[in-house]
């Protein structure tokens, strides 16, 4: 099983979409492992996005998700890192398909209310910038999917 990491951005906590989000990824099969409500971080949001500083808009994202709260979330489920992020839709909003999650919510780019790890390496670093290991709950689904 791979975990990734999932947050309800700050425009989908304030538009009420916490719940439609972890539906649509309850629909697919995956399971959620850790969940939590939050404030980030300056520190934490610098680290969570790393990759894109020195950037022009790399302030622009700091200062958006440190904006008000999140909903951080793992998820777990066999190549989940690529099936979530279909899921979640292109980070554009305007090349984002109907029936996916930015498709059918997201009004602007970068406000498009969800954050998806896009790979593995990128996974393990955001979930152990926003959990703990104890925070993860390991358990086994009474019904599954796959028997």
């Amino acid at each position: 099983m791979e975990r990734t990491f999932l947050m309800v951005k700050p425009d989908g906590v304030q538009r009420g979409l916490i719940g439609r989000i972890i539906s649509r990824l309850e629909d697919k099969g995956f399971k959620m492992v850790a969940g939590k409500f939050l404030l980030i971080s300056e520190d934490q949001a610098k680290r969570h996005y790393a990759e894109h500083e020195g950037k022009d808009f790399f302030d622009n994202l700091v200062s958006f998700i440190t904006s008000g709260p999140v909903f951080a979330m793992v998820w777990e489920g066999d190549e989940i890192i690529e099936l979530s992020r279909i899921v979640i839709g292109k980070t554009n909003v305007k090349e984002a398909q109907p029936g996916t999650i930015r498709g059918d919510f997201a009004l602007h780019t970068p406000r498009n209310l969800i954050h998806g790890s896009d790979s593995p390496n990128s996974a393990e670093r955001e979930i152990h910038n926003f959990f703990e290991q104890h925070e993860l709950v390991s358990y086994e689904k009474t019904i599954s999917l796959w028997n």
